[in-house]
């Protein structure tokens, strides 16, 4: 049996898990999540480690590995990093087992990642960080419309006729947005119209993988965004492409349990490996 934490720091929160291992079997004990908000994202990610401690009643000496993704290589109390392409996959996977790819929209970047059954990345493609298509930017649009993050998705959903925005560009996207509002644009019909340009772009990164059919898991900070997921279920079928876009309730916390379970494996054959050279 093993014990371990994934801690996935993201440009937007801090989210850790804590698994308990036995073979394949994996038993998912306790979990945090914390907006950073200006906060010290290394004061977050113990303060999370601490949580999920509290909430399974163990002790740090109790872990057997401390694993981090995202931006969490500098967390001095970890035992391991994994890249979060990695941690993303398997972790899509362990909460929706049977998907070919997982689309990973954050707070800075959006990307498509083709994965096996076993959650081994296989291809993927990414957005540029200017691009509208990301957390941030759609934050900051809603900021500027007067709509709470959690309206986004209704909002947009209620759309009846979306207004896309063309740019790729952040800022100039942002400036569309101004233009719309002044020509009197319903704000549902500018949210619908971001998360559709937002979906082109997906689907097209989608499509690059070499994915051809089967079911894509958003992960990321926007994955519980419903117009967001609606839209990207259009684009699919405007593409040609058939694949179906789901989410999950937890697929905030795809990279933290990636990062639990392949702080898992890596103890795994650490220990093989010291039982050999004894042997």
């Amino acid at each position: 049996m093993t014990l371990t934490i994934g801690i996935d720091i993201g440009s937007g929160a801090v989210k850790s898990t804590l698994f308990r291992t036995d073979g394949d079997r994996h038993e998912w004990l306790a979990k945090r999540c914390e907006r950073i908000r200006r906060r010290d994202p290394m004061t977050l990610a113990q303060e999370g480690c601490d949580g999920v401690l509290a909430d399974a009643g163990m002790k740090v000496e109790d872990i057997d590995y401390i694993a981090t993704t995202g931006e969490g290589e500098n967390v001095r109390f970890a035992t391991g990093h994994f890249y979060s392409m990695t941690t993303h996959a398997r972790g899509g996977v362990f909460l929706h087992p049977g998907i070919k790819a997982v689309v990973d929209v954050g707070a800075l970047n959006g990307r498509a990642i083709y994965v096996d059954a076993r959650g081994k990345v296989l291809s993927y493609k990414m957005t540029s960080q200017c691009a509208s298509g990301s957390g941030q930017f759609l934050e900051n649009i809603a900021r500027y419309l007067g709509v709470a993050v959690e309206e986004i998705g209704p909002l947009s959903k209620s759309s009846q006729t979306p207004e896309k925005v063309s740019s790729i560009c952040a800022v100039l996207a942002e400036t569309d947005v101004i233009n719309m509002v002044s020509r009197g644009i319903a704000t549902p019909d500018i949210l619908k119209g971001i998360h559709l340009s937002m979906a082109s772009r997906i689907v097209k990164l989608l499509k690059v993988t070499g994915i051809k059919d089967g079911t894509a898991l958003m992960t990321g900070g926007l994955a519980l965004d419903a117009g967001l997921l609606a839209s990207i279920q259009e684009e699919m079928v405007n593409e040609k492409v058939n694949v179906t876009a789901v989410s999950h309730e937890d697929s905030i916390y795809a990279g933290a349990i990636g990062a639990a379970l392949w702080g898992a494996f890596r103890h795994g054959k650490l220990r093989e490996l010291e039982a050999r050279a004894a042997a």
